[in-house]
């Protein structure tokens, strides 16, 4: 049996990692400032992680959610701890689709509608409602399109004030930082309107702070750039679905959802979400977020980037986007040729992002000295 081939794959095989560094079959190192889709947060290999997970598998991997499970709480408690969301309620899943698949059904459940606005250049998953919310057609099957979706542009007011004074949208779904859209920020004026319309039609307002999220913009969440913190309790979205970081690779979601929604038992559920193993990834995760301050040293070492990228617009720079480290670089040119000689040439992971964006999502712990490091590699290629 051969694999279905579907990824376009870089002819390059890791097999070892530690923090923010990689190395192939053949002992080639590569510095990673692609953190696998953003996933890796708190390094590769942290020996605080490996640990934790390496007891627990020795204790028990995995029991199912028909009986308590202590660790779940543990990490509700500590997640809105770490989060500011104190308050709201967890349901752990295994993906970022999963999580927002089952933001979209609680916000049908909850409000009786169908439809929902997403933003243009959207991407929130490839699970069935998942997928129709994200805007490539490339990917949404025919049995996918089933009309429930309106995509409106990033920013523009108006055009959503016109959906939703309709009284017929049950959510709206947006990423803060758009990541495959091409590291595009949503404003704050946009923000609080959005969310003054959600509340005043009983709409629900939905942050995916999966790519975005977990400290990557040097906040906890991208959406809490958005809006000042006296204002929270009117602005805060209406369900967060978080993943990638929240297990820094081991598969892992979770949906944190607000005190007005009404738990009803059996409405949603899961096999794998919130196992043993999967919730002491997350807590391990957490320890070393808060432990080593990776928040803030995103901020930090974002600020410091995107100031020196910022110095680099020019003839093959055209822009930069982002915050902390979630950071776009837009070329005068497709990306293709300058992402495979950082990668073939001078040994270092960049993703990217439309035609011409790449896309930086290194893990937390990045260092000014490897930042600067990459900013040498990318001043070569340019």
């Amino acid at each position: 049996m051969e694999l279905f081939d579907v990824y376009p794959l870089f002819p390059v095989n890791i097999v070892e990692g530690k923090g923010c560094h990689v190395w192939d079959e053949e002992g080639q190192e590569y510095l990673d400032l692609y953190g696998g889709h953003a996933v890796i947060s708190i390094g590769h290999c942290h020996p605080h992680y490996v640990s934790k997970m390496t007891t627990q598998l020795q204790r028990l991997g995995f029991y199912s959610n028909s009986v308590v499970n202590k660790l779940q709480s543990e990490l509700a408690q500590r997640l809105g701890k770490a989060s500011g969301y104190e308050n709201y309620r967890l349901f752990l899943v295994n993906s970022g689709a999963e999580a927002n698949e089952n933001a979209m059904k609680l916000a049908s459940f909850h409000t009786g509608r169908s439809r929902v606005l997403s933003l243009q250049k959207a991407f929130h998953g490839r699970t069935s409602l998942a997928v129709e919310v994200t805007n490539n057609p490339k990917i949404v099957a025919p049995i996918n399109d089933c009309g429930h979706v309106t995509f409106l542009p990033l920013n523009d007011l108006s055009a959503w004030e016109t959906e939703l004074r309709k009284g017929d949208v049950a959510c709206c779904i947006i990423e803060c930082i758009q990541g495959v859209g091409g590291i595009r920020l949503v404003s704050p004026e946009f923000y609080q309107g959005l969310r003054r319309l959600c509340t005043e039609t009983g709409t629900v307002l939905i942050c995916d702070e999966i790519q975005c999220g977990y400290g990557r913009s040097g906040k906890f969440f991208a959406h809490q750039y958005l809006y000042d913190e006296s204002e929270k309790e009117t602005q805060a979205p209406d369900l967060i679905t978080v993943a990638k970081g929240i297990g820094n690779g081991f598969p892992m979601s979770g949906l944190l959802i607000s005190p007005t929604f009404n738990a009803v038992y059996g409405q949603l559920g899961t096999t794998f979400g919130g196992n043993h193993l999967a919730c002491t990834a997350a807590l391990a995760v957490l320890d070393v977020i808060e432990q080593e301050g990776l928040v803030e040293n995103a901020r930090q070492v974002g600020e410091f980037l995107l100031g020196e990228l910022q110095q680099m617009v020019g003839d093959k720079i055209v822009e930069v986007r982002g915050r902390g480290l979630m950071i776009g670089i837009e070329l005068s040119e497709p990306y293709k040729e300058i992402r495979n000689r950082l990668l073939f040439e001078e040994h270092c992971f960049t993703g990217c992002a439309g035609t011409n964006t790449l896309r930086l999502l290194p893990p937390l712990c990045l260092s000014m000295v490897e930042a600067s490091v990459f900013l040498e590699k990318l001043q070569k290629v340019i």
